[in-house]
């Protein structure tokens, strides 16, 4: 073979070599599938188990929060305390989330007189900065209410306008005191995201 035609063939080899790969669709598209499949997976994770966005709708916890704002949501072992802003799912309404405040936990008994508003647990006089005005407004619960464990007691900062734990169909269907397991709980609302103007944590 003379140099002639071994340059010839060098030639034709890097030609070869630099020629760009012949587009692979069917993997391609598979690839695309695997990683929009990845993604959805992780965000379903993300939702269930650690975090979640939810709408407020209707006035029962004004002046804290209003219709139209967003909370980020912490889902990762939570157990409700005192005074926090939870989201749960009524036994009686499954498809509808309710935002109200804990104001008793297990071991804790609460009374409220309707005559003057004033909420009381363990017999002290619960300090409620947060709420619109005082809980002169009754349901078909009968106080004083003990928590037994695995229970919690919630109502709305607005309590002339708040379907609550003061009313039996909110709570477990397993108890006529209006209380709510603590395995319906979604989360605790940490902070708001919208609107901008009040963008911050609730607390």
């Amino acid at each position: 073979m003379d140099n002639e035609q071994l340059n010839q063939n060098e030639i034709l080899e890097t030609i070869a070599e630099n020629a760009p790969a012949k587009f692979n669709w069917k993997k391609e598209v598979f690839e695309w599938a695997e990683a929009i499949i990845i993604a959805v997976v992780i965000a379903f994770i993300i939702r269930t188990f650690f975090f979640t966005l939810v709408l407020v709708d209707g006035p029962s916890m004004e002046n804290t929060l209003h219709t139209g704002d967003r909370l980020f949501v912490n889902r990762f072992r939570y157990t409700p305390k005192n005074g926090d802003i939870v989201v749960f799912i009524p036994e009686s309404t499954p498809n509808k989330p309710y935002i109200k405040r804990v104001i008793a936990t297990p071991g804790q008994v609460l009374d409220i007189d309707f005559n003057t508003g004033v909420v009381t647990v363990d017999g002290k006089v619960l300090d409620e900065p947060y709420i619109k005005g005082p809980t002169t407004r009754a349901g078909d619960v009968k106080f004083p209410v003990t928590v037994p464990e695995g229970y919690f007691f919630a109502m709305g900062d607005n309590r002339a306008n708040s379907h609550d734990s003061r009313n039996i169909n909110v709570g477990s269907k397993d108890n006529n005191s209006g209380l709510i397991k603590n395995e319906s709980v979604m989360g605790k609302a940490l902070f708001r995201i919208w609107p901008l103007s009040k963008i911050g944590s609730l607390y």
